[in-house]
């Protein structure tokens, strides 16, 4: 498969043309990501415009490279966060291969990590100082480190204010 159909054909990217083996991770000439979708026959799908558009980038089917150094998956139906849970995404997504090369992917988990109040660099980094986290770790707690745990009581009585001097 190459990595630009409009290479290949001259002709400018409309989504519902693009076969379904290309639809993922795609962007039409009019800069909105195409999007796989289940159709009305079971097994079967369809390539459509998104409402989602991208900025600075058109025409544009993802790279063979960039979809295997990235982790995704281009049978991937809709625009959702999910793959971001998944063990071991996180590595890939975050790995020199796809963060320095692939913007296309890079943009779409960005704009994904923003939409659940995370900041895909410090998820990042997170994930390079500690690869064994998973990324739902990392977007429950902000990619922060735990915090340490402070002393625990057996008593279920509350706190008294200390005595007036």
């Amino acid at each position: 498969m190459s990595a630009t159909y409009q290479l290949l054909t001259g002709e400018e990217i409309i989504c519902e043309n693009l076969p379904t083996s290309m639809c993922a991770f795609s962007i039409s000439a009019t800069g909105k990501r195409c999007l796989l979708e289940t159709a009305n026959v079971a097994g079967e799908y369809t390539c459509r415009n998104s409402a989602v558009e991208v900025e600075g980038i058109v025409n544009h089917v993802e790279s063979d490279e960039c979809v295997a150094a990235c982790g995704v998956d281009r049978k991937t139906v809709g625009i959702s966060s999910d793959a971001m849970m998944e063990p071991g995404f996180a590595a890939k997504l975050c790995s020199p291969a796809c963060f320095d090369y692939c913007p296309n992917i890079l943009d779409l988990y960005f704009n994904l990590a923003a939409g659940e109040g995370a900041f895909l660099p410090d998820l990042c980094d997170a994930q390079r100082t500690n690869p064994h986290r998973s990324m739902m770790e990392m977007f429950s707690s902000g990619g922060a480190p735990e915090p340490a745990p402070g002393p625990v009581s057996d008593s279920s009585a509350p706190a008294l204010a200390p005595a007036a001097m």
